[in-house]
């Protein structure tokens, strides 16, 4: 089994991650920068110096140049202790003053020309200007080369860089905080309703209405809808418990009670005489409990997992019709069918086979020896199914007890009385309406009258 991860710390990470890349980038642009800026004040210092240089070359009288190096020019680039200046002046003829190894750098037109190259083992910065000093007749062309060691420049570079770092750094740890913050203030109706769940006792199903975010509505909707399908399955659960538990009490009692007597009978006779009741309450006892199974299936297709197909009516009557024909006869019940070829109805076959067989045995049940019982299918708008006989008949003051559950015609007769309470709960599943009409001497019938199909 997978060990759980938390949601927040998760959240946290995947948003540092991304913070932590756009940082790598921010620095990229961010060094690049700081050595640009770098090497601009780099280079406006050189210029300086270069300029302050280039204006103290002179002609002298016998047409040289001559150059008195002021000394504040090269001390502007030797503010940070650790560089060094070296400096290189030019004329027609060749070298002048200054380190005569330095290197230049090529000049195209009147502004200064930079470069990075090395120099006694060391990298400096190069700039080069070309200018003219006048001698009155002419103009005599020179060159001022002034370098200085990178030091200075790096340090800057990194000095620049190291504060952006420290910026992103903090602000970085700021969102940091801010988001597991934030999640955790998010994270909050969801401990909320983690907590709504834990105080409930195991009975309690009522949908949750905690408020939740949108996001998570779905799950709390997910959840409440599990609770309802729980709670009927639970609330079946306990219908037939109970009604097995009170339905099936008479038949144990009387078994228990012929057995005995079959234990202390005398003769053969009386043995088989209460082995033989033993036998009717056993055959009572288990159709009690297939239909309590019934009901408890019908109540499992109640809930949304109800398969609704179609399927030929008039087909499945005449075929649960044929099934009980041998059986009525042995009542002395004269049963058939009559009906269209095909009558189609959207339902489930198991369960309308189930009240097809509940309508049949209530037939061959109560309807009385001699007696003709009918099964009629019709189509239509509203397709229809009849079980009709001309037996005995009900009084109409009985009719509202036969409808519920454990409601019986005759208490002579074998049953639990949940014949006609199955039909109306199957016939409701398909939205079907069921009709019970009698009287005394006026036989029994009951209709059950499907939707309009769509």
């Amino acid at each position: 089994m997978r060990r759980p991860y938390s949601l927040r710390r998760r959240l946290t990470l995947w948003l540092l991650l991304a913070l932590l890349g756009i940082a790598g980038l921010a620095i990229a642009d961010s060094w690049r920068e700081a050595n640009d800026t770098a090497m601009n004040v780099s280079d406006r210092v050189l210029a300086g110096s270069i300029l302050a240089i280039a204006e103290r070359v002179i002609v002298t009288e016998d047409g040289a140049l001559e150059v008195d190096v002021p000394y504040v020019a090269l001390e502007m680039l030797t503010s940070a202790a650790q560089d060094r200046v070296f400096y290189r002046v030019d004329g027609p003829s060749g070298f002048i003053t200054g380190y005569q190894n330095l290197p230049s750098v090529p000049v195209v037109g009147s502004d200064i020309a930079y470069a990075d190259v090395s120099f006694r083992g060391e990298a400096i910065r190069v700039g080069s200007l070309q200018r003219a000093a006048s001698s009155g007749v002419s103009a005599i062309p020179f060159t001022v080369t002034v370098a200085e060691t990178t030091i200075a420049r790096s340090q800057l570079t990194q000095s620049l860089l190291l504060r952006a770092s420290l910026r992103l750094a903090v602000l970085i740890l700021a969102a940091a905080v801010i988001v597991w913050l934030a999640v955790t203030l998010s994270l909050g109706p969801l401990y909320r309703l983690r907590s709504a769940i834990a105080q409930r006792t195991p009975d309690d199903l009522r949908p949750i209405e905690q408020q939740v975010p949108r996001e998570v509505q779905e799950l709390v909707d997910s959840i409440n809808s599990f609770m309802r399908r729980l709670s009927a399955a639970l609330e079946a659960l306990r219908h037939f418990t109970g009604n097995a538990s009170h339905q099936l009490r008479t038949p144990m009692a009387i078994m228990r009670t012929q057995l005995v007597l079959a234990q202390r009978a005398e003769t053969p006779e009386a043995q088989a005489e209460a082995l033989a009741v033993a036998d009717e309450a056993v055959a009572n006892a288990e159709r009690i409990l297939a239909q309590l199974l019934l009901l408890a299936r019908i109540d499992e297709a109640a809930s949304d997992r109800l398969q609704v197909t179609p399927l030929d009516l008039a087909a499945l009557a005449r075929e649960r019709t044929a099934a009980f024909v041998p059986r009525a006869a042995a009542a002395g019940i004269d049963l058939g069918y009559e009906g269209d070829e095909a009558v189609m109805v959207r339902g489930d076959a198991m369960l309308l086979g189930e009240l097809l067989t509940n309508l049949i045995e209530n037939a061959i049940a109560y309807a009385g020896h001699g007696a003709e019982a009918t099964v009629r299918v019709s189509g239509g708008a509203m397709p229809l199914l009849e079980v009709t006989d001309n037996g005995a008949g009900l009084a109409d003051d009985k009719l509202p007890d036969i409808k519920r559950r454990f409601g019986r015609q005759r208490l002579d007769r074998p049953g639990a009385g949940l014949g006609l309470s199955i039909v109306e709960e199957i016939a409701a599943l398909f939205g079907a309406s069921v009709e019970i009409a009698s009287g005394a001497g006026e036989g029994f019938r009951v209709s059950v009258r499907f939707a309009p199909s769509e």
